[in-house]
């Protein structure tokens, strides 16, 4: 019993196991992903700032969704990128928690955050009469503030579970970041609580949420089917498809992560599925959902012949 440690400081994570020079290559190639990531959101959270023609539901909700990838990939990239060119791959006990929570927190808002847009795509086009009355800026802003306290207290729970556990050595994760299941293989005791846990609110915070979207979309292309205008069924469908796709790779990535047997993906494929959510999909998300549009493309083009000097 003397050897088991309830407490430690500091464990390695031990990253991408690769050649120095494919190490420089990643270093380069995820830097170049991250400056996208963050410039791509930082101009459509600025445009829907500045523009006052933004200020929607769908933009309002728009704009936490870029603020919950800039930070969601601030939480994982920065130390990833370091321990790509150091050989000092170590983090503090308590750093390695904090970005686990904080890692629980940003994917869970990317996950309701997508359950609210689309249900204001499904009341914009199926009911939109009515939609300034549902969707009014009393229930944005409700929708908004219980998304963010909901997804503050899951990973609390996680957290104050975890924290309960002895830890053993080595003291070694395999994987870029402080990944929930890997900090629980350092636990030398049972931790089937933490997987039930784990494995519910997935339950609530993946399944649910993906047949929300199904759902909405369901009901929004039936909508689409009616429209007589071949032009605007293919521009309709180009836009649902498009979202479409991110949310199926999204939630199902995470489906396959923490629901699917974990005997069938060893940890080198996990670190590459979690690759998308670092980088791609934080990525993606201001071309899909944004930069294809027609009024952020106006606000765009308002702000640069505002800063044109005369």
């Amino acid at each position: 019993m003397g050897v088991n440690q309830t407490w430690i400081t500091e464990v390695t994570l031990l990253g991408f196991q690769v050649d120095p020079a494919l190490e420089l290559f990643l270093f380069g190639l995820f830097s170049l992903f991250y400056t996208l990531t963050l410039l791509g959101n930082g101009v459509i959270l600025g445009l829907i700032c500045l523009d006052s023609r933004l200020h929607t539901p769908m933009y309002f909700f728009l704009s936490h969704l870029a603020i919950t990838d800039m930070f969601y990939a601030s939480n994982n990239v920065p130390k990833m990128l370091a321990n790509l060119v150091s050989q000092k791959r170590t983090i503090s006990f308590v750093s390695c928690i904090m970005q686990m929570f904080l890692y629980l927190e940003f994917a869970g808002m990317e996950c309701l955050i997508l359950v609210v847009m689309s249900y204001d795509r499904y009341v914009a086009i199926c009911h939109p009469l009515h939609y300034t009355v549902i969707m009014s800026w009393r229930v944005c802003t409700v929708l908004a503030i219980s998304s963010w306290v909901f997804t503050f207290l899951l990973p609390l729970v996680h957290v104050v579970l975890i924290l309960r556990l002895p830890f053993c050595g080595p003291h070694e994760i395999n994987h870029f970041f402080c990944e929930i299941l890997s900090v629980l293989k350092l636990a030398c005791a049972d931790t089937r609580l933490n997987q039930l846990v784990i494995f519910t609110a997935c339950v609530f915070l993946l399944v649910g949420p993906l047949c929300l979207v199904l759902g909405s979309y369901s009901r929004i292309l039936l909508a689409i089917l009616s429209i007589r205008s071949g032009e605007g069924r293919r521009k309709a469908f180009s836009t649902c498809s498009s979202h479409l796709c991110v949310v199926g790779l999204f939630f199902g990535s995470a489906i396959v992560m923490y629901m699917a047997p974990k005997s069938r993906h060893p940890e080198e494929q996990q670190k590459i599925l979690f690759l998308f959510y670092s980088f791609f999909n934080p990525m993606l998300n201001p071309l899909i959902y944004s930069l294809r549009s027609a009024e952020v493309k106006g606000a765009l083009r308002r702000v640069l012949r505002k800063e044109r000097p005369m």
